[in-house]
């Protein structure tokens, strides 16, 4: 039996990064020999086992096979017989594909460490065509790493698409891969990189059309801007999406089954977008009606990420949402209950706090 550290933590540990997750592979072994050594058996479509000390993942060496159309579509052969070259064929990118030994050996048989200091990002084996993740796990690394793409793998992209492989993705993985790009430190490689070989029409259409309609420039720097500003994922979305119509934002949202907080700032941002970015030109009835739009008065923090989000990366940014906040911060310090007790129908104190409002508003902008 020979265990080998693979994947990405001897990507990252070459590349001089952080390693947070490693994971092994076990050749020549029985599950039945790794139950005896105390691992507990985790895998239902394969052999997985967690280390009885460090909770770490030890997979058994295996081959896969397709069976069917989409990413589910794969049995699973895991034998003692089944090499490390073997395992690590089935990857999907060759800077994915290494291993080292025991001793800190480098196995590297496809080519990966040369990649990895070339910076592409290409396929091991056509095998990588029978899964269609790998499509956005490529555009999200892409994100992460700023690499290019090996023509040979951008054409076998393009190729999956038109096939209708990446027809047989769901959305909850989709939003998955998405979100992960999302975060990562330049998104809009991502992006560009599933709009050019077609995949971002099929998986998320509303955001292909940005593209088509000339939108996509804008919403892009919005995107890393927001990124490079640390933004949080409900930001960096509704930075991404604050130009499209608001029936496409839901259309979108409903379509990956995105988080209620991803959908409800990016619904803010394409609704109040237009409004909010001409902070600097509001009065003070338009700037009241932008906070009550948004439900700023219950939601303050919201406000301040919906201003993160639909600012980001513009001229003036900072200025605009210092005003923006003054107004909020003024309007947050009315005494919504003392005027009840001064008011009589609920008509009549929804009217006395709303005056009050824009008093501490018009008062709070005047003296920007």
């Amino acid at each position: 039996m020979k265990i080998y550290v693979v994947g990405g933590a001897v990507r990252d540990e070459m590349l001089g990064l952080p390693v947070k997750d490693r994971d092994y592979v076990v050749v020549g072994a029985t599950p039945e020999e790794m139950l005896a050594l105390g691992y507990t058996p985790v895998g239902r479509d394969f052999p997985v086992f967690l280390h009885p000390d460090t909770h770490e993942e030890y997979a058994l060496a295996r081959t896969e096979r397709k069976t069917a159309p989409g990413y589910h579509g794969f049995t699973f052969h895991a034998a003692p017989d089944v090499t490390l070259e073997q395992d690590l064929q089935r990857r999907d990118l060759t800077i994915n594909a290494m291993a080292r030994d025991e001793d800190g050996r480098l196995i590297d048989p496809f080519g990966g460490a040369e990649d990895l200091g070339e910076g592409v990002l290409r396929h091991v084996s056509d095998a990588f065509s029978e899964d269609p993740v790998r499509i956005l796990r490529v555009a999200r690394f892409a994100a992460r790493f700023g690499f290019s793409l090996a023509p040979e793998t951008s054409a076998l992209m393009v190729q999956m698409v038109n096939s209708g492989e990446a027809d047989a993705l769901v959305p909850e993985r989709v939003w998955q891969e998405l979100a992960k790009g999302l975060q990562e430190q330049t998104p809009s490689v991502m992006l560009q990189m599933l709009e050019d070989c077609g995949a971002l029409g099929r998986v998320a259409a509303p955001l292909s059309a940005l593209f088509a309609s000339g939108q996509s420039t804008e919403a892009l720097m919005a995107l890393d801007a927001a990124a490079q500003a640390h933004g949080k994922l409900d930001v960096r979305f509704a930075a991404l999406l604050q130009g499209l119509e608001p029936e496409a934002v839901e259309a979108l949202c409903a379509r990956l089954k995105a988080p209620a907080a991803c959908r409800d700032l990016a619904l803010l941002a394409a609704r109040h977008g237009n409004a909010l970015a001409d902070g600097d030109g509001l009065e003070a009835p338009e700037v009241l009606a932008l906070l009550d739009g948004s439900d700023a008065w219950r939601r303050p923090d919201r406000f301040r990420e919906l201003c993160a989000a639909v600012l980001a990366g513009k001229p003036g940014a900072q200025k605009t949402q210092q005003r923006l906040q003054r107004a909020l911060d003024a309007g947050l310090a009315v005494d919504a209950g003392a005027i009840a007790h001064r008011s009589g129908s609920g008509e009549q104190i929804r009217a006395a706090v709303a005056q009050a409002r824009l008093e501490a508003v018009t008062t709070a902008l005047h003296g920007s």
